[in-house]
């Protein structure tokens, strides 16, 4: 059992770990069988996408219940500032939460407000939720589990973003920093591959770095691409996801069978 329901966040433990990255995954499948497959595997932590994905806070709940019995970390990555949905989203027991396109200090702040209590931030009392366990947790240990626990991540997926990412991760309340590299680089009209992209992604680094926070980054399931994360300077790296890991699963077992011929046959 993780998460509020514990006292104590899986996912902090994991960005703390001195010998390896922590390994998350995203979560794009509204199915609570995804969860479950993705806690089994043995990832650290699963982000809930409701950026990318046609999930909805319903479906989020029920997947962060899934994760917090089935021992893996439930993050959201919320589509948006949006007070409202974070508030609902942590009140149904998320560890934490990831906000999008953060490119200035202004917004970063905005998120803190949202993410924490009083006087770091605005979140409103809903101790009678998952996240108080149903009002058997106490006040106390329910604020502190908000204001220490939870991790805000925020997410740099612009030039702009890049440039104001030390000032970002400086801002009391946020924990960590996520590189966004796709929509980087489309925000420069660039590929992922193009040196300009790098060079700012390693900046992001170094600003995460000076920053004492971790920063993360988004792979492909291969060795070679945590490999590379790591010895870019990354701390935690996002894994590929649940329907891709799925889709190449399936295409591997395809192929494996297709390669059986009839001529085979013996006897």
């Amino acid at each position: 059992m993780t998460g509020p329901l514990a006292g104590r966040s899986l996912l902090r433990a994991a960005l703390a770990g001195p010998d390896a990255p922590a390994l998350g995954t995203w979560v794009k499948l509204p199915a609570m069988e995804a969860m479950e497959l993705v806690a089994l595997a043995g990832f650290d932590f699963a982000v809930i996408d409701l950026e990318h994905s046609p999930i909805d806070l319903e479906t989020a709940y029920r997947l962060i219940g899934t994760a917090l019995f089935t021992g893996v970390a439930p993050l959201v990555r919320v589509p948006g500032l949006d007070p409202g949905l974070i508030q609902r989203v942590l009140d149904a027991g998320a560890e934490g939460i990831m906000v999008p396109h953060v490119d200035t200090v202004e917004q970063a702040r905005t998120a803190v407000s949202a993410v924490r209590f009083p006087p770091l931030g605005s979140r409103g009392m809903g101790s009678t939720s998952r996240a108080g366990a149903w009002g058997a947790r106490s006040r106390e240990e329910y604020l502190r589990y908000g204001q220490e626990e939870v991790v805000l991540i925020a997410q740099i997926e612009s030039a702009t973003g890049v440039a104001n990412a030390g000032r970002v991760a400086a801002v009391p309340g946020v924990d960590a920093l996520l590189v966004g590299v796709a929509d980087l680089s489309v925000s420069m009209g660039r590929t992922e591959q193009d040196p300009a992209v790098a060079e700012l992604v390693a900046r992001a680094v170094g600003h995460a770095r000076a920053a004492g926070k971790p920063i993360g980054a988004a792979r492909g399931a291969e060795v070679a691409g945590v490999r590379a994360a790591v010895d870019a300077g990354f701390t935690f790296v996002m894994v590929s996801n649940d329907a891709s890991l799925l889709g190449a699963a399936a295409k591997s077992a395809v192929e494996a069978a297709r390669s059986v011929r009839f001529a085979d046959r013996r006897g």
